[in-house]
């Protein structure tokens, strides 16, 4: 087995990949702190061609260098909006169709294995602060949690590996049943 090189990948550029179809899937970041998972959640958008990265709260934006650290160069390519609160970004894509999901541990929630989203739906992805989660006032008007199940002795995932778990299951099951 031989790994590829980076001229063999086939990457699209910055601007084809602007003017190409997207995902119909957003991320939200709900008060985020860290400026590496803010930057890690937008390179996985980029990966899997998301619509967009809102970015509410105390969560940076860019231009910022530890931001782009780690995006290496996926804040100039995704889409992105801050709202100063998460509540009004929800709101919002509540009212252009979306269906809100929180990454969330709540009584109902569900397991991703278990929750088959409609291929005719647009869906919103909501990650929170690091220790406190996503806002119970935001959990309240969201549609779903899902709960990534955990068997070790913590009890979360780093949001930005949280986002990508949970993303790639959407990305999968809904626009690309090719990898199932």
């Amino acid at each position: 087995m031989r790994k590829l090189k980076v001229t063999e990948l086939n990457r699209l550029t910055a601007s084809e990949y602007k003017a190409s179809d997207k995902t119909p899937l957003v991320v939200v970041l709900d008060h985020i702190r860290s400026l590496n998972n803010v930057g890690s959640v937008f390179r996985t958008a980029d990966a899997f061609r998301l619509d967009a990265v809102y970015l509410c709260g105390i969560t940076a934006t860019p231009p910022d260098a530890e931001i782009h650290k780690t995006a290496l160069g996926a804040e100039d390519t995704v889409t992105w909006y801050y709202y100063k609160e998460t509540l009004d970004a929800v709101a919002e894509l509540k009212r252009q169709g979306y269906i809100l999901c929180a990454i969330e541990q709540a009584e109902g929630s569900v397991s991703p294995e278990r929750f088959l989203p409609d291929g005719d739906k647009k869906y919103a992805v909501i990650v929170g602060h690091e220790v406190k989660g996503v806002q119970q006032e935001v959990v309240d008007v969201c549609d779903i949690c899902i709960e990534i199940p955990q068997f070790g002795t913590k009890h979360s995932l780093n949001v930005a590996v949280a986002a990508g778990i949970v993303l790639w299951d959407f990305f999968r099951k809904l626009y690309h049943p090719m990898f199932d």
